[in-house]
């Protein structure tokens, strides 16, 4: 059986402060919640008051990308070391944001992928087709695609520790949601790419978020799909209430 994982990944919103205030008021709507993984990815800078505020409790914290160097000449970037130190156990890799806008590609998320690893973070590897790609009947085309190119040079070892979030580029804060079916197919077409490259028990194991609009209104029947394993959440996540409300969902 897999363990649910709901994810918030707040993007570049909360300061330090903001981020306290958020945990003040989440921490008690969720202190008995044990059916899932709850993780909160802040932005660099509130890092260190995030794991500050959930010591002591079953929330992890998450970087939102690092580099694939340990340390260098690399202005601005953040190593996996860093993020581990800050208090970091998962860190986002490959999100679309970070494809459309900062020219991440699949062999820069192989590798920060590879990175993750080797600083013992658990990463969680976003995969997902643009509109156009999935007007054209090219959905599975693309996330085959991705998948080989970031993810077949991992050991079964390696593939054992990681998640992978399905985040159909076209429902990202657009208000669009895929339907759970929808989610379903493509989360069911990824746990085949991944039974054929390793094994069978493997891409079973394998945990798969659904990433885009998830809001409390629909996690529910997003949650009911077999395929779907929890939810990579964007805006809905730096509301507390909204956020507790996905995860108790």
């Amino acid at each position: 059986m897999r363990r649910p994982v709901i994810a918030g990944n707040w993007k570049m919103y909360k300061t330090r402060a903001e981020t306290l205030a958020f945990f003040r008021d989440f921490l008690p709507l969720v202190e008995s919640s044990r059916h899932c993984d709850i993780v909160v990815a802040p932005p660099f800078t509130a890092i260190g008051a995030a794991a500050e505020a959930a010591r002591g409790t079953k929330i992890a914290i998450a970087g939102q990308d690092l580099y694939w160097q340990t340390e260098g000449a690399f202005t601005g970037e953040v190593s996996g070391k860093m993020l581990a130190e800050s208090g970091c156990a998962y860190v986002i890799v490959g999100h679309s944001e970070r494809r459309q806008y900062f020219g991440e590609t699949d062999e820069s998320v192989q590798r920060k992928t590879k990175a993750a690893l080797e600083a013992k973070l658990t990463p969680i590897v976003c995969v997902g087709e643009l509109l156009a790609e999935r007007e054209g009947n090219q959905t599975e085309a693309v996330l085959k695609r991705q998948f080989d190119g970031a993810l077949t040079a991992l050991t079964p070892a390696e593939f054992s520790r990681i998640l992978i979030a399905y985040e159909p580029v076209w429902a990202i804060g657009t208000g669009r949601t895929a339907t759970p079916e929808i989610a379903a197919e493509a989360h069911r077409f990824i746990r085949g790419l991944a039974a054929a490259q390793f094994t069978h028990e493997q891409g079973s194991a394998l945990r798969i978020l659904y990433g885009g609009s998830v809001k409390p209104d629909n996690i529910k029947g997003l949650m009911a799909q077999a395929e779907i394993d929890g939810a990579l959440v964007g805006g809905a996540s730096l509301d507390a209430k909204s956020f507790a409300e996905i995860v108790n969902y």
